[in-house]
């Protein structure tokens, strides 16, 4: 590969695109970006590393890069500055391809062990645990986590010195116009983790077994002495350990004592968790970590089992997971309203996800009684899973539903809104209500003046968070 020593990014501020950005910027690389003038959580992290994105996307902003990374957002390889890199014959990457060139390690002069962690919840925690395992460990991994901040990392990206190269392996298409591969295709592990799978982007999947398909080309991705570390629980998962015959080593876990990973105890205890791991009928022991809710024990146990199978003593790994505290924008503490109630913020926005973490909160905080305010994502989304979305709030006390979040990859589609998911919830639910812009749930949570009492969560994949900005929080 010809040496790279420039590379310009557009949409740099997307959470797959930043670690990207500070991992070349990391390895000496001269960084660019373009992206819209809107806020990201991203915004802090790349100005630690003083990368100052440009604001549009004119053709003339590129410079003169060795490379153009695209995201499939704003146009993919439509894009503006994608298209004047073709013309000039820059090679261009789609972020998803970019993930699988880092992890191969040639653009660094590099080779490394890769490490990918796929399945529709819980892949950014996962990932973020491993990588703060082996990285307590002293093993300085790479790492490409979609998120902002990491409170155990520091950024969601990291050039490291050690052998493993640690990344989320994300589902969704290479290039939704272009190339409808899932970007995960791209990553050719030594190592490959899947949580879970369920139907989370009706856009691109008609139904769940078409998603079945793309995770066993995923899965044919490892060599035959690869190692595929996979939950038992859930039902499509074991599926897919059915029908794979080429990888040798499949490693279950879960709650079901038929995995080869079993959680044997579980206690909650305010926001942190301990539980204890057998292993084919031998005691681990206990462990523990500073979240909530049975489905972060799995991630945990993820976490654990691929240090263990990396060869990772089990009391330096117990000693490593405590140093994990979250994730941004997962189960993160926002504040405390000046009136007493605690305020929260949470990425979940699919059924599957809502419930279990709002059953978490109401696990970790029993006397208190809980706020949602969720903020649905993309029409298709919001449609498809409509039923679900409905039944998905039972942990809250009162929802507060805003307007649908429309994704840059699609067109309005005026069958389904908000409104729609409310009258659909009101016969099941008391406390639900309605309201349409950020300052109109700002100005709600105002007059409502909760007290210590309650716990507020914000909730979605949407910008819901930046309400934070304009409530009387006090620290």
């Amino acid at each position: 590969m010809k040496k790279i020593r420039k590379i310009h990014f557009t949409g740099i501020k997307g959470v797959g695109m930043t670690p990207l950005a500070i991992i070349a910027h990391e390895a000496g690389i001269s960084v660019t970006g373009s992206d819209v003038e809107d806020e990201f959580i991203t915004g802090a992290s790349l100005k630690k590393v003083e990368i100052n994105p440009l604001v549009g996307f004119a053709a003339e902003d590129i410079g003169d890069p060795d490379l153009l990374i695209t995201t499939g957002a704003h146009g993919g390889l439509n894009n503006l500055q994608a298209q004047e890199a073709v013309r000039r014959k820059i090679p261009v990457w789609t972020q998803g391809q970019a993930v699988g060139e880092f992890m191969k390690g040639e653009i660094f002069e590099k080779e490394y062990r890769g490490i990918s962690v796929a399945g529709s919840h819980g892949k950014t925690t996962t990932t973020a645990i491993i990588a703060t395992i082996f990285k307590e460990c002293n093993l300085d991994p790479s790492y490409v986590i979609g998120t902002s901040e990491i409170l155990s990392l520091g950024l969601s990206g990291h050039l490291g010195s050690g052998k493993y190269f640690i990344a989320e392996a994300d589902e969704y298409a290479t290039d939704p116009e272009h190339d409808k591969r899932p970007k995960f295709i791209w990553q050719k592990p030594q190592v490959e983790v899947i949580t879970n799978i369920e139907l989370d982007h009706p856009d691109l999947y008609k139904n769940v077994e078409a998603l079945v398909q793309d995770f066993k080309s995923f899965v044919g991705n490892l060599d035959k002495n690869g190692s595929l570390i996979i939950c038992f629980d859930d039902e499509q998962n074991r599926k897919i350990i059915k029908e794979v015959s080429n990888i040798r080593n499949i490693i279950t876990y879960g709650f079901s004592p038929m995995s080869d990973y079993v959680i044997s105890r579980f206690r909650q205890d305010g926001e942190d968790m301990y539980f204890w791991i057998n292993h084919k009928g031998t005691t681990l022991g206990e462990f523990s970590v500073g979240l909530s809710g049975e489905f972060n024990a799995l991630n945990a146990l993820a976490g654990v089992i691929t240090g263990v199978e990396s060869g990772l003593p089990v009391d330096k790994i117990q000693t490593a997971l405590q140093k994990y505290k979250g994730s941004k924008r997962r189960f993160e503490y926002v504040g405390r309203l000046s009136s007493g109630a605690f305020v929260y913020d949470d990425y979940a926005h699919h059924p599957t996800e809502i419930s279990k973490t709002l059953k978490a909160f109401h696990e970790s905080f029993k006397d208190k009684k809980i706020v949602c305010v969720f903020q649905p994502h993309t029409y298709s989304r919001t449609k498809t899973l409509l039923e679900d979305f409905a039944t998905a709030f039972s942990y809250a006390d009162i929802v507060v539903i805003t307007d649908i979040y429309s994704s840059l990859r699609e067109i309005k589609d005026d069958t389904v809104s908000s409104q729609i998911l409310v009258k659909k919830m009101s016969p099941i639910h008391n406390g639900v209500v309605y309201a349409s812009g950020l300052s109109d749930v700002v100005k709600y949570i105002s007059h409502k003046n909760y007290n210590e009492d309650y716990i507020v969560v914000t909730m979605g994949a949407g910008d819901i968070y930046k309400i934070k900005d304009n409530l009387d929080l006090v620290k």
